[in-house]
């Protein structure tokens, strides 16, 4: 067989990757459209049942990559990243028979999910934190996994036989609500609130600019979930 050439393994390099990514970008902005019309159809049907009508309940799209659902205090920001990713060398997919068997099947677009206090954003707080929930990975064969928290991080792990339909994506949402629901504001520690200038109680008292969130700090590895 006739060794090939650096310009022939460059351009048969480009046109298989090229490929790839153009399908894994379609199948991710395909399963973002898909999330956003079922969040409306979720948040409807919230609305529609929820007794308490003083609770809020809403859903806000904030262009083609973004969109934000809004319930009682806490408001779910899922975003699509533009770019496609292949796992690191280090990930424990690539100890399985379906990434071994193509490694293509590496790469991955992703939506992220973020927890943000509603008041952050009503009030424009630019220094309170968010808190990234789940990430949903989607490959070109349109199989998923999600690396998240509690149980997102162990119920959406079946990369090897799962693909991604309206029923999974329902479900993943359906999660996310639930975890920031059961997930409560934290009382900062007392030695990190006890000392402040004259210039941040002003700041703080025009611009509500007091930092906060859930956990102070942006954590997602590390992070336990245990009571602090």
């Amino acid at each position: 067989m006739k060794k090939k050439t650096p310009k022939e393994l460059i351009l048969e390099t480009l046109v298989e990757k090229s490929t790839m990514k153009q399908v894994v970008y379609k199948n991710t902005l395909a399963t973002f459209s898909d999330m956003e019309k079922v969040a409306k159809k979720i948040v409807t049907d919230l609305k529609k049942n929820l007794v308490e009508k003083d609770v809020s309940v809403n859903m806000r799209a904030k262009g083609r990559f973004e969109f934000e659902i809004k319930v009682a205090g806490d408001i779910l920001v899922f975003h699509m990243h533009t770019n496609v990713f292949q796992f690191d060398k280090s990930h424990n997919m690539w100890n399985t028979s379906y990434i071994k068997e193509d490694s293509l099947r590496s790469y991955c677009g992703m939506i992220n999910i973020y927890n943000f206090l509603a008041d952050s954003i009503k009030y424009n707080r630019s220094n309170d934190t968010g808190y990234l929930v789940a990430r949903l990975f989607i490959n070109k064969d349109q199989h998923y996994f999600v690396e998240g928290k509690r149980q997102l991080g162990f119920l959406y792990n079946d990369f090897i036989n799962a693909s991604i339909n309206g029923k999974a994506i329902q479900s993943i949402i359906e999660s996310s609500i639930l975890y920031v629901l059961d997930f409560d504001l934290l009382t900062p520690s007392y030695e990190m609130m006890q000392e402040v200038t004259v210039f941040d109680i002003e700041e703080i008292t025009k611009n509500m600019k007091l930092k906060t969130g859930k956990r102070l700090g942006f954590r997602f590895q590390a992070d336990s979930d245990a009571i602090e």
